[in-house]
């Protein structure tokens, strides 16, 4: 949000004050401050001109040749804006003056010389309108500089909206002003306002709110005879500065009181709009709003209604057919307070978010929508004098909060922020951010105003906050708190996914990503995965973000693809949670998965798979337990139909590894080999980590033993495994590891067998026996010695 400085110091008396010092306490104390600009700065030397004659150019249609008095003399001004006349006051920058931070010098232009530039308010930077010279009053002393006559200086800042989020009291000048009034320990000035009990006596008006859950109040007053049509300029500076453009008189009006209070309004026709109904409709319908959209509204959507006609989006937009117009005369102002979520709700619906639902969505205060119209039934009669009030205040009010009420002490205050604040600081503190204070003592009774009470400040530790900031975060003096610690201990879930996540960084150098819940359908169709049918979100931002993952390995596969062009090998990794469908109580069944894509132009695709299966079985290692891998059936359309595994480890099946399906690696990169895992690490959780247990080596000689097998079709590793299995612990046989794998036309694998002892040096005959049984007991299985 853009703040003006200007219009803070309409509230807030802030002469000797330093800005830049003043904004940046407001970043330590009250809301994130990102930039900070200075407008008009660039703007020297540029005053009020009279045009007293004017030529065409003899040689282009476009350019005129200007004679224009700026006080001090007549000058030659070469010009080709299309609405100069004579006679007609305009801004113009005399050479040596500068204009959007450029210098203005003589010049020749097209053969005729220039001695300075008339202006447009887009070249003086205080609008966007560049479709002519800037026309100004002809009652305004020539040679005037124009920075004395508009408030063309001013310093704005950009707060970052994030961290307005729980405060809706900061999403209006007067909120902001009164922040700043009470870090400079300066008053506020109150606002002039048009005050309603002027207008009791006049008839009032027929509003009736039928959702009272959703429409909190709904306040309203009509005005005739409106004949002005363009804003002062002033007000139009502003709101240009703020960053929204000038329509006209009475839209401005609206937007100018909601970035004044924060308070959303709308003006309505009164032709068309001469009474109000806030409800919802039994059947969907197609509303056309002021941007000339057609929204889909249904049967949750909350309507402004003028005898049963819908005219406007509560909290949103208004409708076209009502629309202010430049030949609107008499208007019907409208200022409510709707409930936050069923706003947010439906915005986020029709794709639709707009200030004021920005606004509505954070809580509003209820007790502003009478104060906004009586502000702009004020700013409307200094714009227009001869406007005509023609009906009281009307107010609907149906729903109130409950005030808040707060107790606490100056030992209560201490005893939080481990300092001393006085019990005068303490109190004025609170009053100068509008708290109502009795003070008994060193004891503090203290009411919540109203715009801090929506969802705000609620609990005395709320309080300590409010006293804290103001007093200084940076005034705190640093030390060691004297409290009693415990170490915290993480859950078994939480230590495995740290364990694993140190591993695969320190150990394999892979890079940990971070991705959404959501399938992103564009991307993956990018890489030839189509879109699988799963748990859908209701009210999705976008289409393709509406279908829940059942897998993160897509997520993944997107990254890499992304990334293909920075490295020529990487691997990714994510721990994150995917939606496998429904509980039977209709939730969604959450698993917490662990996804591994290793990338690679340099290795072959066996080679990577393999350091796959490597990573994979250190993870086993970080329980203590084996890991053991089994061809399986491609589950999803991503994996090889042939070169997927399923992993297990102790005994429970985790998930699979896998090869990138060849249609899907042509679209991801043709040139690379992609293999993936996916492991459930809520079930790797459950399996209890083994004691390590540390055996002496021997001190004596072993002897090792090489036998090669061949591999009929069809037969694995895991065929040989029984073979040894119980031999090893209650033999010499203390390990056996693959040496080496033969793939031709007939399949081979050689094996090591370790033997030793503790007690004494083997002999070749003693070890013999238990390496001929190996050979025998696969003999049997048609898997036969290489001779």
């Amino acid at each position: 949000m853009l703040v003006s400085m200007n219009w803070i110091s309409d509230f807030v008396d802030l002469s000797g004050q330093n800005l830049e010092q003043l904004i940046h306490r407001f970043t330590l104390s009250t809301a994130e401050v990102e930039e900070i600009v200075y407008k008009g700065r660039d703007i020297e030397n540029v005053v009020v001109a009279k045009i007293v004659e004017v030529n065409d150019h003899p040689s282009s249609k476009k350019l005129h040749l200007l004679k224009v008095d700026a006080g001090d003399k007549v000058y030659d001004c070469v010009c080709g804006a299309p609405n100069v006349r004579v006679g007609m006051v305009v801004p113009f920058a005399k050479a040596g003056g500068r204009v959007g931070g450029r210098e203005i010098g003589k010049a020749e232009l097209a053969g005729f010389p220039s001695e300075g530039m008339c202006c447009s308010e887009a070249e003086l930077g205080i609008s966007a309108d560049h479709s002519g010279l800037m026309e100004i009053p002809d009652h305004v002393p020539l040679g005037t500089d124009i920075k004395t006559l508009y408030p063309i200086e001013d310093v704005i800042f950009e707060v970052d909206n994030k961290s307005l989020t729980n405060r809706p009291d900061l999403w209006g000048h007067y909120g902001l002003a009164r922040e700043f009034a009470a870090l400079a320990g300066k008053p506020l000035r109150p606002l002039s306002i048009h005050p309603a009990s002027e207008m009791a006596h006049l008839p009032s008006l027929n509003i009736r709110i039928d959702e009272p859950e959703l429409a909190f109040r709904y306040s309203g007053a009509t005005v005739e005879n409106i004949t002005r049509k363009i804003s002062p300029l002033a007000l139009r500076i502003r709101l240009y500065y703020c960053g929204l453009r000038s329509i006209n008189l009475l839209a401005d009006l609206t937007n100018y009181v909601m970035l004044e209070l924060g308070q959303p309004m709308h003006a309505f026709d009164l032709d068309k709009v001469n009474q109000v109904e806030v409800r919802r409709f039994d059947k969907p319908f197609t509303f056309r709003t002021l941007d000339g959209s057609d929204r889909a509204v249904d049967e949750n959507t909350l309507m402004i209604c003028s005898k049963g006609e819908p005219v406007a989006l509560a909290g949103i937009m208004g409708g076209l057919d009502s629309e202010i117009s430049d030949d609107t005369t008499s208007l019907f102002l409208e200022s409510a307070n709707f409930e936050a979520s069923g706003i947010r709700k439906t915005s986020t619906r029709l794709g639709l978010r707009t200030d004021a639902s920005m606004r509505y969505e954070k809580s509003l205060d209820p007790e502003m929508t009478s104060l906004a119209i009586e502000r702009f039934l004020y700013i409307l009669q200094q714009a227009d004098p001869g406007v005509q009030i023609t009906s009281s205040l009307t107010d609907c009010y149906v729903k109130k909060f409950e005030e808040v009420h707060l107790t606490i002490d100056k030992a209560y205050v201490d005893r939080y922020t481990g300092i001393d604040i006085s019990a005068d600081r303490i109190e004025k503190t609170l009053v100068s951010l509008g708290f109502g204070v009795t003070r008994t003592g060193d004891s503090f009774a203290v009411t919540v105003p109203s715009w801090r009470a929506t969802k705000d400040v609620t609990i005395p530790a709320d309080l300590i906050e409010e006293i804290t900031r103001i007093y200084g975060y940076d005034n705190f003096q640093i030390s060691t708190t004297t409290s009693a610690l415990a170490p915290v201990r993480y859950s078994a879930g939480k230590s495995d996914e740290y364990d694993i996540k140190d591993m695969l960084v320190q150990r394999y150098s892979l890079h940990e990503v971070h991705s959404y819940l959501w399938n992103d359908e564009k991307k993956l169709k990018e890489i030839g995965i189509a879109p699988m049918e799963n748990v859908r979100i209701l009210n999705a931002s976008t289409p393709e973000y509406a279908v829940l993952r059942p897998s993160v390995v897509p997520s993944l596969l997107v990254f890499a693809h992304e990334n293909r062009n920075y490295a020529e090998e990487f691997g990714l990794f994510e721990v994150a949670r995917a939606v496998e469908g429904l509980t039977a109580e209709g939730l969604c069944n959450e698993r917490k998965k662990l996804a591994i894509v290793l990338y690679s132009r340099e290795a072959s695709e066996k080679t990577l798979f393999f350091r796959l299966r490597d990573m994979i079985a250190s993870i086993g290692a970080i329980k203590g337990v084996s890991t053991s891998f089994a061809s399986a059936e491609a589950v999803f359309p991503w994996q090889h139909p042939v070169n997927t595994a399923s992993v297990t480890i102790n005994g429970i099946t985790l998930g699979a590894m896998a090869t990138l399906h060849p249609a899907c690696g042509q679209k991801l990169d043709k040139r690379a080999a992609v293999v993936f895992a996916e492991l459930d690490l809520d079930q790797f959780a459950s399996i209890a980590r083994q004691d390590t247990t540390y055996n002496e080596p021997s001190k004596f000689p072993g002897i090792d033993i090489d036998l090669s097998f061949w591999m009929p079709q069809g037969a694995v590793y895991a065929d040989l495994v029984p073979a040894w299995a119980d031999m090893i612990g209650n033999t010499p046989l203390q390990k056996v590891d693959v040496t080496d794998i033969y793939e031709g036309e007939q399949n081979s694998i050689t094996v090591r067998l370790y033997f030793s002892s503790c007690e004494k040096t083997l002999t070749r005959e003693e070890v013999m026996p238990l390496a001929e049984g190996v050979v025998k007991t696969l003999a049997e299985k048609n898997i036969l010695l290489k001779q």
